[in-house]
């Protein structure tokens, strides 16, 4: 679907990505996050055709993408970070003016934009839509990137500045268009939304990709598990103690072991065995301070 070969974009003494490469499989919503200026919304806009890198070739939709730009374009949805409408327009308007320079036949016009606008909760009465919330607009930016139901998206901070429950429905509905068959590839800086919805996530640090995996891979490979057992002793022991619990918390799956069967062999009670992954924001911070 999406691969970068040694992908390189300089601006003159200034390298903004460097050497990278990156491949996403059909289906795959995979996640790019990295500090401000790391390289995230430069990768976006080259994989969108939007610029050209300095070297190394991108193919999207198996076609070259400096070669088949138009070609490609047509089947691409791209929202970029910051996406302002045309707000003396109510979003049916809005959609439908897209709708033709996208030249949709007009019988399909119609219905497409009755599915988004369901879809997404948007109004379609007589409201502008520079009367709308943040929220509402980048929904209506949202339905313009889905307009002319591409195959792949890219989609650059789509919750930037939204609050809480209008974000958390934006990551939903990703999650819908993936059920869909759609391909996405996002950037952002809510790394709890990168790990509830991309199926795989690229770190990338001053231009240069530091990784690029699964979050379980990520996980086993730069986190760390914690187990931690809480249980009830009829003795003083040196455990941490909370109320009338103890609590015994290690990384060593042999001592989690050993804790047991001393709990099981005095007959005292159980109340809890857990299992703590790191998540992604602390391995990135990890990686980001090394």
């Amino acid at each position: 679907m999406i691969e970068l070969t040694s992908v390189t974009k300089r601006y003159r003494d200034f390298i903004a990505v460097h050497e990278l490469n990156l491949r996403v499989t059909p289906g795959e919503i995979v996640g790019i996050i990295g500090h401000n200026g790391a390289g995230k919304s430069t990768t976006l806009k080259m994989i969108a055709g939007l610029i050209a890198p300095t070297s190394g070739t991108i193919r999207a939709l198996g076609r070259d993408i400096q070669k088949e730009s138009v070609r490609v374009k047509k089947q691409i949805g791209f929202l970029p970070e910051d996406s302002p409408l045309y707000e003396n327009m109510t979003a049916r308007q809005y959609l439908t003016f897209f709708s033709e320079l996208y030249t949709m036949p007009r019988e399909q016009t119609r219905a497409r934009i009755d599915t988004l606008l369901d879809s997404l909760k948007l109004p379609e009465q007589d409201k502008l839509t520079g009367e709308f919330s943040k929220g509402m607009k980048r929904k209506v930016a949202i339905a313009r990137a889905l307009l002319h139901d591409p195959q792949l998206l890219i989609l650059d901070e789509p919750n930037s500045g939204l609050d809480p429950l209008t974000s958390f429905f934006i990551i939903n509905y990703l999650k819908t268009l993936k059920q869909a068959g759609k391909t996405i590839l996002l950037s952002a800086h809510n790394l709890f939304h990168v790990e509830y919805v991309c199926d795989r996530v690229a770190i990338i640090k001053a231009g240069r990709l530091v990784v690029y995996d699964t979050m379980d891979a990520i996980r086993a490979n730069l986190g760390k598990r914690e187990y931690q057992i809480i249980f009830k002793a009829d003795q003083p022991l040196d455990f941490e103690r909370h109320e009338d619990n103890y609590i015994f918390r290690t990384h060593a799956i042999g001592a989690i072991a050993d804790v047991l069967e001393m709990i099981s062999d005095n007959d005292w009670a159980l109340v809890d065995l857990s299992v703590q992954e790191s998540a992604l924001e602390e391995i990135y911070v990890k990686l980001m301070s090394a």
